[in-house]
């Protein structure tokens, strides 16, 4: 069968992952994904073919799906997360124009922002937003401006992809763009590392202690509004009940 399927795998533990995304990869003959995204599936389907690429080589990655299926193989490209939140979606359907015999499904998973919030507790019950820091393939200029529209709306924020090594204070820059435009100094935050994967761990602290933290790309930043709190070390946004 010429397809690909684009898998959300969830945050890394398989017991994350949908069913739906679990069955798909039993019926697919070749998985393609990220070096370590591979690392975390592999053991469950070891009777699969599998293709990595590293970082940074996604059209490659891409090139490489559909060269598989165009040989009448069902193919998974699997992203970690949801495939269409910061996944290989919108690349797959890209570098798909040039192969139209080649039918492509994606099937969705549960983004750091749905599972690092329930480890916190509740802090996206009330309108959110996701904004990556990565300047990779987005001008910081566009990533200061969203800082600002969503400090400026109220929203919880969650921040994806927060440090590297090369963009050690990108986390502590974002900090202090958004309390420069409404956030308080006290707003209620919260970290989650190492999401659904060994070595998970939070805290919760304010925006002000947020501003100095060390994180990294495995950890997803949770940046309350103004009415979040925190109760007993849980991170929590009331949706605004009455009588509560």
């Amino acid at each position: 069968m010429n397809k690909i399927y684009v898998v959300g795998i969830g945050p890394g533990a398989y017991e994350k992952m949908t069913i739906e995304a679990a069955e798909t990869l039993k019926r697919c003959d070749c998985i393609v994904g990220y070096d370590v995204y591979i690392d975390l599936v592999r053991d469950h389907f070891a009777d699969k073919k599998f293709l990595s690429t590293p970082m940074r080589k996604e059209v490659e990655r891409c090139v490489m799906a559909f060269d598989e299926a165009n040989k009448d193989q069902t193919v998974a490209m699997i992203c970690s997360g949801d495939a269409g939140v910061y996944g290989m979606a919108s690349l797959i359907y890209q570098v798909g124009a040039d192969y139209p015999e080649t039918e492509i499904e994606i099937i969705p998973g549960v983004t750091a922002a749905v599972s690092g919030a329930a480890v916190l507790g509740a802090p996206l019950i009330h309108d959110f937003c996701l904004i990556s820091l990565s300047d990779l393939l987005t001008p910081w200029e566009l990533i200061e401006s969203r800082l600002k529209a969503a400090a400026a709306g109220d929203f919880v924020v969650s921040l994806y992809n927060p440090s590297s090594i090369k963009r050690h204070d990108y986390l502590q820059k974002a900090c202090d763009i958004l309390m420069d435009y409404g956030k308080a100094p006290e707003t209620v935050c919260g970290i989650v590392k190492m999401i659904g994967r060994e070595g998970q761990s939070c805290e919760t602290m304010t925006l002000a202690e947020l501003r100095d933290t060390k994180v990294d790309m495995f950890t997803t930043v949770f940046i309350g509004n103004s009415s979040t709190m925190n109760m007993n070390g849980k991170m929590v946004t009331p949706r605004g009940y009455k009588n509560v």
